[in-house]
C-alpha cells in the first residue's frame, strides 16, 4: 500500500508556512491529516474553512462529533 508522508513545517510552502504556524499555537504540532494535504496547498487551504464550520461550535457536542471521526476510521480500517 502507498504511504503519502505529511509535509514537514521546515519542507512546507511559503503559503502553507502562516497555515502550519496558527496550527502549533493551537494544537502544539500540525496535525498528520493537514500535513498530507500540504501537498497541494490549494487543497488545504479551501478545507480549513469546511473543517472548521463542521468541527466548531454547533448543536453536536463535541463529544458526538469525535465518535463519528473514531467510528468513521474504524469502518475504513484506518490505523491510527
Amino acid at each position: 500500500m502507498a504511504v503519502v508522508n505529511p509535509v514537514r513545517k521546515d519542507n512546507a510552502a511559503p503559503d502553507v508556512k502562516p497555515i502550519f504556524e496558527d496550527m502549533t499555537k493551537k494544537f502544539g504540532k500540525v496535525p498528520n491529516i493537514f500535513g498530507v494535504m500540504a501537498h497541494r496547498p490549494d487543497v488545504l487551504a479551501k478545507f480549513l474553512p469546511f473543517y472548521g464550520a463542521a468541527t466548531g461550535e454547533g448543536t453536536v457536542e463535541p463529544k458526538l462529533k469525535e465518535f463519528a471521526y473514531l467510528k468513521t476510521s474504524l469502518v475504513n480500517g484506518c490505523e491510527y
